[in-house]
């Protein structure tokens, strides 16, 4: 699996595993924490986490920008990584928000999730530069020992991909347990039970009274403050109490965020000496004008190529990206959680990732020894196909069982809401994470191929970029999750894939001469 490969392709992995770490925390509690401890509705809440989202990503370009102006692609990374602490830190402070403070508490919240975005911009694309340098080098070595060995070097860089992909996911995996575990010993060790429906049910009550609540809605506070607080004779006091108990468990699982950015540092400091820096753009005096004149030509080619594949995949992320906000939400609203806390299911995509990933090495593997071999830009369109099929599968389940919106269900006595099974995040964050495979780890490959040698960091950048606009478009699912029945919901989800894969496979044999 690893035989043939740069040297440094593993400890630049490991080195990306603590942002992961962080990166799949907030995935998995932002919106439900913001929700939580602010009493924000759902749709502000994943307003705030699309922008986030999208500044990580959309900061990338900056940081590739920094990067390939200062020639000090090690240096920024490093940056980035105590930036990212930095923020972390900000954010696992627990003040308790209430009617006085909440302003400044959530404009302090999300300053440091711009630190926490902005030093992600400076780490990510760059290491990812970095890593497509080695492959380049490698490339060229191979070049000079003849055809045979360049075109085996050559068929390494997705697999390459795919192998840091799938080490960086370690730490996705473990991260979305650190919160809820955290988050119910806080809870217990104040004699209280973890209910996801809970919290909001409590912001309801400071906020509106029994008056201002539905008969249904204080049924149901009184039946949940009732197994999970106890016996309750001040109802807002016991309201109160319970959020700040609920929240403080959040906050510290912030704690373990601050402490993967530091391994990661220590790691990437050590073993920096094997990374190469990617390649400066070439002097150019040392060409003709025909020769300027065809390099111009071919990196407009490369890049026009570069934008077109951009412009498909953001409607991926925009769909993928879901499981942060409107498919979080399901997990809580629709999905019976409990004896499993909705942010748990946030592991079940890393753990595809790395289960999967060798899986789909050796059948890529098996069909290039065959002279099969499927080209990048045709698995991307692959990966379309399969996340139309996951919102298939999700729409078709939640018309049968004839789901409202989210809305209307919560809404309906706790007696009425007829849960759905594990099963169902199973099935659909399987077929998404085979999609995430055929896309994400080979569309870096594409970048790493497609990009100008001067430009890696800003075009990895331009890659994140493209994720970050589609995460702009992420607060679009909870607004339809509310309003209308969730079976059409994801349904335009579906259609939105299906689309993008058909624009991909129209492109596709343009891309695969641009990227030989």
């Amino acid at each position: 699996m690893f035989n043939k490969h740069p040297k440094g392709l593993i400890p630049a992995a490991l080195s990306n595993m603590g942002e992961r770490f962080g990166y799949y925390i907030m995935n998995a509690v932002l919106v439900l924490f913001l929700c939580s401890k602010f009493g924000i509705s759902e749709e502000k809440s994943t307003l705030i986490y699309s922008f986030f989202y999208a500044g990580i990503y959309l900061l990338s370009l900056v940081g590739g920008l920094i990067a390939d102006r200062k020639q000090n692609y090690k240096g920024t990374i490093m940056a980035g990584l105590v930036v990212m602490a930095i923020g972390y830190i900000a954010l696992s402070i627990p003040i308790t928000a209430n009617a006085g403070n909440t302003s400044w508490l959530l404009t302090l919240t999300c300053i440091a999730l711009f630190f926490i975005a902005f030093g992600n911009g400076l780490f990510k694309g760059n290491l990812q530069a970095i890593v497509g340098q080695m492959y380049d080098n490698l490339e060229a070595e191979a070049a000079t020992k003849g055809e045979k060995e360049l075109v085996e070097a050559k068929s390494k860089r997705d697999s390459g991909f795919q192998i840091f992909y799938v080490f960086i996911n370690i730490g996705g995996l473990v991260a979305p347990f650190i919160a809820p575990l955290l988050r119910s010993w806080w809870l217990s060790a104040h004699d209280m039970v973890y209910n996801a429906s809970l919290p909001a049910l409590c912001h309801d009550y400071i906020a509106k009274g029994a008056e201002g609540m539905s008969a249904e809605a204080m049924g149901n506070l009184n039946q949940l403050m009732s197994q999970c607080v106890g016996e309750t004779t001040d109802m807002a006091a016991s309201c109160a109490q319970y959020l700040q108990i609920f929240n403080e468990g959040i906050h510290y699982s912030f704690v373990a965020s601050v402490a993967a950015m530091l391994i990661s540092l220590i790691i990437f400091f050590v073993t920096k000496s094997q990374f190469p820096n990617p390649g400066k753009k070439e002097a150019a005096a040392a060409y003709s004008a025909e020769e300027k004149a065809a390099m111009a030509k071919e990196i407009k080619q490369r890049l026009y190529a570069l934008f077109a594949v951009l412009g498909v995949v953001i409607f991926f992320w925009f769909s993928f990206h879901q499981n942060g906000t409107s498919l979080s939400l399901f997990a809580r609203d629709f999905v019976d959680t409990s004896t499993i806390a909705p942010e748990i299911w946030q592991a079940v995509n890393p753990f595809f990732v790395i289960t999967l990933t060798p899986i789909i090495m050796m059948i890529f593997g098996s069909l290039s020894r065959r002279g099969k071999e499927i080209s990048t830009p045709r698995k991307i369109a692959i990966g379309m196909l399969i996340a139309g099929l996951a919102y298939l599968f999700l729409a078709a389940y939640s018309l049968i069982m004839g789901y409202p919106s989210a809305a209307e269900y919560r809404e309906l006595p706790i007696d009425q809401q007829v849960k759905a099974g594990a099963w169902v995040l199973i099935v659909l964050y399987f077929l998404l994470t085979v999609a995430e495979l055929f896309i994400s780890p080979l569309g870096l490959s594409f970048v790493s191929k497609v990009a100008p040698k001067h430009l890696l960091g800003l075009c990895q950048g331009l890659w994140l970029g493209a994720t970050a606009v589609g995460n702009l478009l992420l607060w679009i699912g909870p607004l339809m999750y509310n309003a209308i029945p969730i079976g059409y919901c994801w349904a335009i989800f579906m259609i939105v894939c299906f689309i993008s894969m058909g624009v991909m496979l129209f492109m596709v044999k343009w891309l695969e001469r641009v990227a030989k």
